[in-house]
């Protein structure tokens, strides 16, 4: 049920809606995601959780001012605004460390991350775009499921990830590819045939790869999910771990090397 109401909306804000839309919901998206992420890594840190997750939010309105630069600037200044907070507001100075870091990371993994989509939404096909990311994470996700429960024996990370598997990573890779032709023949046939195969195993991995490393911030912070907005799938990092990776690849595959093969 969440998905059948989560996955029309969102697609009908890439669609129908311009990039200011688009920026108001994925900046809903990253203010709960960077809200969880505190939860989960500085659960004490509540008054800073909210001004984080606030600022995160802001951020991904910034390429919309039409000066990038300005990503950097707020940036750096967040940076120097919270280290100044956790040293005029010590807990516990032997772990004052680990949280200046933490927080840092919360920054660099999320808004600085997926602040790319708003700038993918502004480049050429940029509605093609989010929606081939979409489209693969998704037919990867399937396919790695249904190839991992039927042929899965060797672990791929286990330490990380006990229930995946290299077989189920590949036919996940082989979904990604499947869904990237879908959307040369369909909504995206500007792309060429070495576009879809790059842009699908680039993707894919990286769709893989950052659902392992969300596995692995959840296991070292000693929690299941990051969250539980949305029922049946945890928190907004549950489902947006995969195209939080993929995210800058995507972006800067569009803008230096779509159409040159």
């Amino acid at each position: 049920m969440s998905a059948i109401i989560l996955l029309p909306v969102v697609i009908l804000t890439i669609v129908k809606g311009g990039p200011l839309l688009f920026a108001m919901l994925l900046g809903v998206f990253t203010f709960i995601g960077t809200h969880e992420f505190y939860r989960m890594a500085l659960p004490a840190r509540n008054a800073e959780s909210w001004l984080a997750a606030s600022c995160s939010g802001l951020i991904i309105f910034l390429p919309l001012l039409g000066d990038n630069r300005l990503l950097l600037g707020a940036l750096t200044a967040l940076f120097l605004v919270f280290a100044l907070l956790f040293l005029f507001r010590i807990r516990d100075i032997s772990v004052a460390a680990t949280e200046i870091a933490h927080a840092s990371l919360a920054f660099i993994y999320i808004p600085l991350l997926l602040v790319h989509l708003v700038l993918l939404r502004q480049t050429a096909f940029g509605i093609q775009w989010l929606l081939l990311i979409m489209l693969i994470v998704m037919t990867n996700d399937s396919a790695a499921y249904y190839t991992g429960s039927a042929f899965g024996k060797r672990r791929l990370y286990e330490k990380v990830s006990p229930k995946k598997s290299i077989e189920g990573s590949l036919g996940g890779l082989a979904g990604s590819i499947g869904g990237t032709l879908v959307a040369k023949f369909s909504f995206f046939p500007q792309l060429t045939l070495t576009d879809a195969l790059l842009t699908a195993v680039l993707i894919g991995i990286l769709g893989q790869t950052g659902d392992l490393f969300e596995s692995l911030l959840k296991r070292s912070f000693g929690v299941k999910d990051s969250g539980c907005i949305i029922p049946g799938h945890g928190g907004v990092l549950d489902r947006l771990d995969s195209i939080i990776f993929a995210a800058p690849a995507t972006y800067y595959y569009a803008v230096y090397l779509f159409g040159r093969f």
